[in-house]
Formats: structure tokens, C-alpha cells, sequence
């Protein structure tokens, strides 16, 4: 099955996530390294890990940025696979650990309404843990590149239309916006056994 296959069935790609893993993300500002712990949010580590894997981020904008708040990106730039995850929502996990500046977390509309969109916390959002917002991994390396995402559109962008026309919508009405080129996912060095 080709990923673009694998990708237009979000309920094939179920695979358990390691304990721990790293995804690389390449983008239009420059690169960074996001650290994800599966213990701190079991389920959204496997989505994540299962989008990244699958390269669903690739050509995606972060169409969202709030500077001091958040970066939020996690729609496809193909509208196919967009209807496709539209209605693949996930159980919430437990709030294990806080959105502190950095930190990785998904979206939701709601209790267990979680898709493909997260966002990464620019400032301290301790205040997002009591709404049920379980983070599951922490920029390891290019926080300062997170922190130069193109902003200057705020929160302008038509989620709705992005769903709908996907890359051509944002390129045409907002071709400033910064997007992930590809994502690079790497499991943990295995424990040695005692």
C-alpha cells in the first residue's frame, strides 16, 4: 500500500508508537526536532507518530500563529486527505504533562474530538491542562525556529477552506505562511536489557 493510499484510510495506520521517538521537522523557516515521551499521552503519540510516519504534515502550513500563545498547523495541503481524517477522532488522554513553552499537543473541538491538528505552545499555556489539553512531546532542538514562523496573518486563515481547497486556498490567499517540506521520524536508541 503506497502512503498516499495509507493516508486516505486513517484506520490502517493504527501502529503502536515507541516509548520514545523523535520526528524531524524539515521546513520553509529552517528545521526542528520535536522529542515525544508515548508515556505523557499514549493515544496522541500514536496519531502523531502514525501522521509523521506517513509524511501527513508534507506540505503543511501553520496556519495558525498566536505569537506568545501558540503555532498550530495539522491540516493536509491535499484536500482528499483532509475529508479523509475529518471524522478519525481519538480518545482524549489524561493531562499528564503541562503545556509549558514548547511542548507538542493536539487540537480539539471538544471532549475525544482530536484529528491531525496540534499545536506547539509558544509561551507557558498551564492554563490549557485543566481544559483536557494532554501535551506528548517537547521541541528538543530548533526552538528559535518555531519562534520565526511567519505570523503575520494571525489567526486569518479559514480552517474550513483550508479543509476544503487545501495548499491551493493558502497559496493563493495567504502565500506568506511557512509549511513543513517532510518529516523524518527516528525511535529512540534501544534500552540495553538488564
Amino acid at each position: 500500500m503506497s502512503n498516499e493510499g495509507s493516508l486516505l484510510h486513517p484506520a490502517t495506520l493504527n501502529a503502536k508508537a515507541p516509548e520514545e521517538y523523535t520526528v524531524k521537522f524539515v521546513t520553509t523557516r529552517g528545521d526542528f526536532t520535536v522529542k515525544v515521551k508515548r508515556e505523557w499521552a499514549p493515544l496522541g503519540a500514536d496519531r502523531f507518530y502514525n501522521l509523521a510516519k506517513h509524511h501527513f504534515f508534507d506540505g503543511a502550513a501553520f496556519f495558525r500563529v498566536v505569537p506568545g500563545f501558540v503555532v498550530q498547523f495539522g491540516l493536509s495541503a491535499d484536500p482528499a486527505v483532509s475529508a479523509a481524517w475529518q471524522k478519525a477522532t481519538f480518545k482524549d488522554d489524561p493531562v499528564k504533562q503541562s503545556n509549558h513553552k514548547g511542548f507538542l499537543t493536539f487540537a480539539t473541538a471538544g471532549p475525544n474530538t482530536r484529528t491531525t491538528q496540534l499545536f506547539i505552545n509558544l509561551g507557558d499555556n498551564a492554563r490549557l491542562d485543566s481544559m483536557g489539553f494532554s501535551a506528548f512531546g517537547q521541541v528538543s532542538e530548533g526552538m528559535d525556529v518555531v519562534e520565526h514562523i511567519y505570523s503575520g496573518y494571525g489567526e486569518k486563515p479559514d480552517q474550513g477552506a483550508i479543509t476544503n481547497q487545501g495548499k491551493a486556498y493558502l497559496d493563493k490567499n495567504f502565500p506568506k505562511l511557512d509549511s513543513v517540506k517532510s518529516t523524518v521520524v527516528t525511535p529512540a536508541a534501544m534500552a540495553v536489557p538488564k
